[in-house]
């Protein structure tokens, strides 16, 4: 995959996943920023994807 496509796929999963996400607006509002942060990329399986296509990313460069 190149890195135009992963770009593409990562602006996807963020604008159907993430942009409209009850659990990162209610631990947002809850717990703070960086609590929603921490918790969306170690535990939802949704971050667990974009960390991998960031992997993607860092390992073409």
């Amino acid at each position: 995959m190149n890195r135009k496509k992963i770009y593409e796929e990562v602006e996807d999963v963020l604008a159907s996943f993430c942009q409209d996400c009850f659990l990162r607006k209610h631990f947002r509002k809850e717990k703070g920023r960086t609590y929603a942060h921490q918790f969306c990329i170690s535990e939802c399986t949704v971050g667990e994807k974009l960390k991998r296509l960031g992997n993607e990313l860092s390992d073409r460069t």
